[in-house]
């Protein structure tokens, strides 16, 4: 009797696991993200259905918003407002420029001022101070809000403006907030701030969408100042993580792309309330953002992409920017799981002459990333990159600049999750004085860096290690 209830209970497993491997097959995935699936799924077989059913489902062919919604929160409302005179497109970003506009309308604003702040001593001061200014809106979209010393800080101050009839809206990932405690922001809605969970994780209806979350962090005040980059809302962005300070980029940003931080904010927000915002007063004139003495051609675009936009937005454009590049290319990335087509772009400039220098943590938050991203360098190293390994803290910073022309920041890693999976935005920035400056942070990172041919352990590690980098490799697609 237990024989025959054997035979058929792992006959059906079976044919769970031909269907689970058929849907992988027919996903058309690129081949080493299908192949890592399927093995998965056929080597532990009930474990991987279980993580394929909450982390694999291929999002990228549902639209969360449909094109009209993103039309009427675009044109009936930044097109409208929108007035740049002088506007100069540099010849040689053109095309990114147009890639950008073409596939998610992303536009070009000019007349941008931009604070560069690399620690959460220089970020969450400046934050509070405009926060405290805000007279009409604050918008906030945060992958973590935590619920410690700073996130109280931060939430008491969104309280306080609530209570002075300013309009407040966060946006929190479910998963990235899980440890919160409920009453945390609670206490926020009881004030008056609308508080959104994107994508909530509630067993079963959303379990195939675990594994795509809002890793977007913007920042809106009164449609006038925004904030994006690496940081979320939490002590240790301030005191660092162990043993390690924190090291990260955030972008301050006066000027015309707030436009597009805004667009991205509310595109989001219609998510999750089905609100169409598109009042003018959340697009104040660009003449009131800027003085006479402000105008200038830094010019930016604020890119957003993620597991339903039809092109993976972001990772073109990094594509894109690598192979135009001539002179060189700065990465700083905290994980570096590159997939194909940006190990590839890697790999060729470098192989071309072009100064490739990749900046990561010389010890992760994350030890099994840690390990399936030290191949990923050896062979990014062997292609001709100098890859350093950043030894004064942990490394969050994610950053890009390309021959003092181009520089982008945001949320982005250089990894399968960010190009693949996460909703991310980044900042790309067409300006030669942002990107010596941003130059600089990178050289200024370099110099507490060690290079990976002085790490002999690291670059010729024992086959038992060997074995086991290519091993964790073989799971970088699902990390």
């Amino acid at each position: 009797m237990y024989s025959l209830l054997y035979i058929i209970g792992m006959t059906l497993l079976w044919i769970i696991i031909a269907i689970a491997v058929i849907h992988v097959v027919m996903d058309n995935r690129q081949p080493a993200k299908t192949m890592a699936w399927a093995l998965v799924i056929i080597f532990v077989p009930v474990v991987g259905l279980v993580f394929y059913l909450f982390f694999g489902v291929n999002q990228r062919k549902e639209r969360m918003v449909s094109q009209r919604s993103v039309d009427q929160l675009t044109k009936r409302s930044m097109l409208g407002f929108v007035e740049q005179q002088n506007l100069r497109i540099p010849e040689r970003q053109k095309q990114l420029v147009d890639l950008f506009v073409n596939q998610s309308f992303s536009l070009p604003f000019k007349d941008n001022q931009i604070d560069i702040m690399t620690d959460g001593y220089a970020f969450f001061p400046e934050l509070l101070r405009d926060i405290s200014n805000a007279r009409h809106h604050i918008h906030i979209l945060m992958y973590i809000f935590e619920d410690d010393s700073l996130g109280r800080l931060v939430r008491d101050a969104l309280i306080d403006k609530s209570r002075q009839g300013v309009m407040v809206r966060v946006i929190i990932d479910d998963v990235g907030c899980w440890k919160v405690d409920h009453q945390f922001f609670e206490q926020m809605r009881e004030e008056g701030i609308e508080v959104a969970s994107y994508l909530p994780v509630r067993f079963p209806s959303f379990t195939s969408k675990v594994n795509y979350r809002n890793h977007r962090k913007l920042i809106v005040i009164d449609g006038q100042v925004g904030y994006i980059g690496g940081m979320n809302i939490a002590l240790r962005y301030v005191q660092g993580t162990g043993d390690q300070p924190w090291r990260d980029t955030m972008l301050r940003i006066c000027g015309g792309a707030v436009y597009g931080l805004q667009r991205a904010f509310l595109i989001d927000w219609y998510f999750i309330d089905r609100t169409l915002i598109t009042d003018r007063v959340y697009y104040p004139p660009l003449s009131t953002l800027n003085s006479p003495l402000s105008t200038n051609n830094c010019l930016a675009q604020i890119v957003t992409s993620g597991p339903t936009n039809p092109y993976p937005e972001i990772m073109q454009g990094f594509v894109r920017a690598i192979l135009a590049a001539r002179r060189y290319v700065y990465i700083e990335t905290p994980y570096f799981l590159p997939n194909e087509p940006v190990l590839f772009a890697i790999k060729t400039a470098a192989k071309a002459g072009v100064d490739v220098r990749i900046v990561c943590p010389l010890r992760s938050d994350a030890h099994f990333t840690d390990w399936a991203s030290r191949s990923y360098q050896r062979e990014a190293y062997e292609a001709g990159v100098k890859v350093y390994l950043y030894q004064s803290g942990f490394l969050h910073s994610k950053l890009m600049v390309c021959d003092d022309s181009l520089t982008t920041c945001g949320s982005t890693n250089v990894d399968f999750r960010s190009f693949e999976n996460n909703f991310e935005a980044n900042v790309f920035i067409y300006d030669e004085g942002m990107a010596i400056r941003m130059r600089n942070v990178f050289l200024r990172d370099q110099e507490n860096s060690i290079l990976l041919t002085d790490l002999p352990r690291r670059l010729y590690p024992s086959f038992k290690k060997r074995l086991w980098e290519s091993l964790t490799r073989l799971l970088s697609p699902l990390l």
